[in-house]
């Protein structure tokens, strides 16, 4: 079969398209024919080098958004036939370490994520645990359920599960053209809560106001922060949720109301923020890390997709050969939602 391979790091000539054998699977596997994967910023990161997740080794295929066809089936998979049309979970747990055993897989210690540190959906088949492939409605497209999986499990965990959002409550978020971004923008709105978003280009700012944000302002602006708290008649929003990391850390404490909590979990401008250290207890600000999602979150997180009429927002769809290409263009910020490949 045909896949991108991951030979070295650095620019994206380390990506060869080669053949390679076909994935057998194990019997408690199936194999997906993949018919669309979505492009993450963590593909780049890790071509980039150093690796940034435990037991990623090379050669190495990217790839942890993936929908499509089931062709193989394992003697020990249940509930799943041939011709299921899926997604995929990429977060594979253990299942038999003390933090699985206590129901707390999101730490599973030895986690295999699809994509990120084992074989990903940048092929034309994946093999991936029964229990880890979702079923998608019939009336839905390859192309929206590839760019589920990433973008709103790591929506979901930080308002829902981390975040506690509330209705009628002001929430802040950041590069409104992400794909992350557009699903919080989303999900913040059924929720109930009241939305700001913040981005470079005017493009991303009406995206985010045709998404549901109420107020969108760019942060290249000297006076987002003033014009944010005047959204909010002086008082500060209630939560922020960042992705973006150091660039907008210290701003998005600013503009929070006394109480308010910031929850994160990016790292695309650095890895060390700086911030006034009283500034944050003296207001009684909650800085809340919003962790990697566990197979039950996972579930919550597709049950209120399935109801919540979402937009999928695609920047381009491309074959799976102009993959060094799509890259290029994600590491240059280019790009407004979700990079989608066709094998």
């Amino acid at each position: 079969m045909k896949a991108f391979v991951q030979t070295g790091f650095g620019a994206s000539d380390v990506l060869s398209l080669v053949d390679i054998p076909e994935p057998r699977p194990e019997p408690d596997d199936v194999v997906v024919q993949v018919a669309a994967a979505a492009l993450n910023r963590l593909d780049v990161l890790q071509r980039k080098g150093p690796a940034l997740l435990p037991g990623f080794t090379l050669p190495h295929i990217a790839g942890m958004d993936i929908a499509g066809t089931v062709v193989e089936v394992g003697p020990a998979a249940v509930g799943v036939e041939l011709g299921h049309r899926v997604l995929v979970n990429p977060s594979i747990e253990c299942g038999v370490c003390p933090a699985c055993l206590a129901g707390d897989d999101a730490f599973c210690p030895n986690k295999q994520v699809v994509g990120a540190n084992a074989p990903g959906g940048f092929a034309e088949r994946v093999v991936v645990p029964h229990t880890h492939v979702h079923r998608i409605p019939d009336t839905m497209s390859f192309t929206e359920a590839c760019t589920i999986p990433t973008i709103h499990s790591t929506a979901w965990g930080a308002l829902v599960e981390t975040g506690d959002l509330r209705v009628g409550e002001w929430m802040l978020v950041h590069a409104a053209g992400s794909g992350v971004s557009t699903a919080a923008i989303q999900l913040a709105q059924r929720m109930g809560a009241r939305v700001i978003a913040t981005a470079g280009t005017e493009p991303k700012l009406e995206l985010a106001l045709a998404l549901g944000a109420e107020f969108a302002v760019s942060n290249r602006d000297p006076g987002w922060i003033d014009a944010v708290r005047a959204v909010t008649g002086g008082r500060g929003v209630d939560m922020v949720f960042d992705h973006v990391g150091p660039a907008l850390f210290d701003a998005s404490i600013q503009c929070l109301r006394p109480r308010g909590r910031l929850v994160f979990c990016g790292t695309t401008t650095g890895a060390m923020a700086t911030f006034s250290l009283p500034y944050a207890y003296q207001f009684g600000l909650r800085l809340l890390g919003s962790d990697t999602y566990s197979r039950a979150e996972f579930a919550r997180m597709l049950e209120s997709y399935w109801v919540s009429d979402f937009t999928a927002v695609v920047d381009v769809e491309l074959p799976l050969a102009d993959l060094p290409d799509a890259q290029d263009r994600l590491d240059a910020n280019d790009v407004i939602g979700k990079i989608v490949l066709h094998p």
